[in-house]
């Protein structure tokens, strides 16, 4: 009997024991599930202002660039009407990309046209003889044109104003006195400055040659007034500038045919670098400096990959406490103490 007792007290005991090591178990679970639960939550409520956050300024950014977006594409947008005017196709230029230079025998024919049938109503106020050095003539080519042109100068010592010829600094000659005597002249219109044509109207050198090619006959239905000229690429049709070019009109010195298309060819070509003289240095600069970045791009990246290795490999552990000991490592057995 006393046996069965002892025996009896034992399974009791070990079966309290055993329900307060479930009981510490549990609460324990339940305190780590409540950890977790809050260290979830305050993981969410940190991360949810910083989600809202980027939204927003994703939409702000989007409503932006949608703003931006519209107001480009109305203020680049003409509103051209039915028959107003043709778009000029695209011709294959020889300086059209970025890598490509002006046609330079183009350039001196171009000039020569300008010279002998543009200058008569048009200007080209910033343009200089000077600019024309090593591009389409030698310095004393230059000198030479530029001294068959008289410019008035002064005053002199006397108060008098002089002629004296022109010089490599000189601005090629305007063909009027000013804007009313211009308009006199031509029946009210006033020739533009084509020192930037090409970079005043959309398309502007296929616009240009498009232009000087393009007339033709007015339509079946179209009237024009008296003075006027139909040409579909002018905004309206009707133009006041009489057809510039014939067949023949000039001699070339390298003996080329001086036919219409070819000789609007030249003189766009003419414009287009008149427009802007430094358009090949740019050109070649930004080539050097595109060779040079493709030439350092290798070393300076793996430069960067040796700088920031050992920043992106590195492992970074915190310690809580005496009672948050590290991690074991996986490859040593820890024995479990009593009543973990």
């Amino acid at each position: 009997k006393r046996k069965r007792k002892q025996r009896t007290k034992k399974t009791a005991g070990m079966r309290s024991s055993n329900v307060k090591t479930l009981l510490k178990g549990s609460t324990r679970a339940g305190k780590r599930t409540v950890a977790r639960r809050r260290v979830t939550s305050f993981a969410a409520s940190s991360v949810a202002p910083e989600v809202g956050n980027g939204v927003k300024y994703g939409l702000y950014v989007a409503g932006a660039a949608a703003v931006v977006g519209g107001l480009y594409s109305y203020l680049s947008t003409e509103t051209l009407y039915a028959s107003d005017k043709l778009d000029p196709p695209a011709y294959p230029w020889s300086h059209r990309f970025p890598w490509q230079a002006f046609d330079h025998a183009s350039i001196r024919r171009g000039h020569k046209v300008f010279s002998q049938v543009c200058s008569t109503c048009h200007s080209l106020n910033l343009v200089r003889f000077r600019n024309l050095v090593d591009v389409a003539y030698t310095e004393a080519e230059a000198k030479e044109i530029a001294a068959e042109l008289e410019y008035t100068d002064g005053p002199d010592e006397t108060g008098e104003m002089f002629t004296r010829p022109g010089k490599l600094t000189d601005v090629f000659p305007k063909p009027y006195a000013n804007s009313k005597q211009a308009a006199s002249i031509n029946g009210g219109a006033v020739p533009p400055d084509l020192s930037l044509i090409t970079k005043a109207r959309p398309d502007g050198t296929n616009y240009l040659f498009s232009l000087l090619t393009g007339y033709k006959d007015a339509p079946a239905g179209v009237q024009l007034r008296e003075g006027l000229y139909y040409n579909p690429y002018f905004p309206g049709g009707a133009i006041a500038m009489p057809p510039p070019l014939t067949d023949g009109q000039i001699d070339y010195e390298d003996k080329t045919v001086s036919t219409v298309s070819q000789m609007a060819k030249d003189v766009t070509t003419f414009l287009s670098w008149a427009s802007e003289p430094e358009t090949e240095e740019r050109r070649l600069f930004c080539g050097k400096v595109f060779i040079l970045t493709l030439a350092m791009l290798l070393p300076v990246g793996y430069y960067k990959r040796y700088i920031w290795s050992v920043f992106k490999t590195r492992i970074v552990r915190f310690h809580m406490g005496k009672f948050n000991p590290p991690p074991p490592p996986q490859n040593i057995r820890w024995r479990k103490r009593p009543g973990q």
